[in-house]
């Protein structure tokens, strides 16, 4: 355990602690109660409160309110970036646009929990894919789920690579971060996008790019927030990223996620948890 969270958990109640085992029961017995998933943000403002955080990510695109005022440089764009890794989530961690349907609490840690897409999928696209994909402890993907894709970018000399360490350098352990987020709902259409394609990353003027990252899915919402995943329910991330969601989703092919999750440079294998959406004013920035 690191210093901080060390600090977290001497700090916290002894109330706490008994949720914490709480959350723990239920989520070995099904989803968790409104009241765990209240503690969980109750946790959250506690440990941040006073702190110096900066915004936190995810958060209702469709809502422009925040007032968390740290000072924030927003990133350059993209194309002026290194692409350093891609990776998704099982359902949206961004609630907004065309996602907005809440999947349920979840098991507590991130799984089960998140927004679907909002739109009718016909019963072809729906139709069973006939093998597991992306198989885990927390279950598979099937036609008809919903997925946040993120492309992270760095301001460092970097090269794609596994989890966010390869966004870092030995030169550069502070650059400036980027998301682009593209929500995808996987269908059983080989008609559909090619997650292959999408993912697909070259050099462009000597910078790791994703070239096909979607270009007609609205225009992103930007702002000022974090990293995200459930590790960051009860306590602030520590990381400043610009991120750019876009409000319409996608249809991709699940047979080409199956064909990305077997082969890629990033080491994925599997859909990440979601974080809780980040509702509380004080952890959000206000988007222009």
């Amino acid at each position: 355990m690191n210093k901080l969270n060390l600090i977290f958990f001497t700090g916290m109640s002894s109330v706490l602690l008994l949720l914490s085992s709480t959350a723990a029961f239920a989520a070995e017995h099904g989803a968790v109660s409104d009241k765990i998933i209240a503690e969980q943000r109750l946790a959250l403002a506690k440990s941040t409160d006073g702190a110096g955080f900066g915004p936190q990510s995810p958060r209702d695109i469709d809502g422009l309110a925040g007032t968390n005022s740290r000072a924030f440089e927003a990133a350059p764009a993209y194309a002026d970036m290194n692409l350093c890794n891609i990776h998704f989530h099982e359902n949206a961690e961004h609630k907004g646009g065309e996602f907005t349907t809440y999947a349920g609490n979840g098991n507590g840690h991130g799984y089960g929990s998140g927004y679907k897409y909002n739109g009718k999928l016909t019963e072809t696209e729906l139709a069973p894919f006939g093998q597991k994909v992306g198989d885990g402890e927390h279950g598979d993907l099937e036609p008809g789920d919903t997925i946040e894709v993120h492309y992270v970018y760095s301001t460092a000399k970097v090269k794609p690579g596994a989890t966010l360490g390869s966004c870092l350098s030995e030169s550069i352990n502070n650059p400036q971060l980027r998301v682009e987020a593209q929500i995808f709902v996987l269908v059983n259409d080989d008609g559909a996008g090619d997650f292959v394609e999408l993912t697909h990353v070259q050099l462009v003027n000597e910078l790791y790019q994703a070239t096909n990252i979607p270009s007609d899915t609205g225009i992103p919402a930007q702002y000022a927030g974090s990293t995200t995943g459930p590790g960051y329910n009860e306590s602030g991330s520590p990381f400043q990223v610009t991120w750019s969601v876009r409000p319409k989703a996608a249809k991709v092919s699940i047979a080409t996620v199956d064909t990305w999750l077997h082969d890629n440079v990033f080491d994925e294998d599997h859909a990440h948890g979601v974080r809780n959406l980040v509702i509380n004013p004080d952890l959000l920035s206000h988007i222009e």
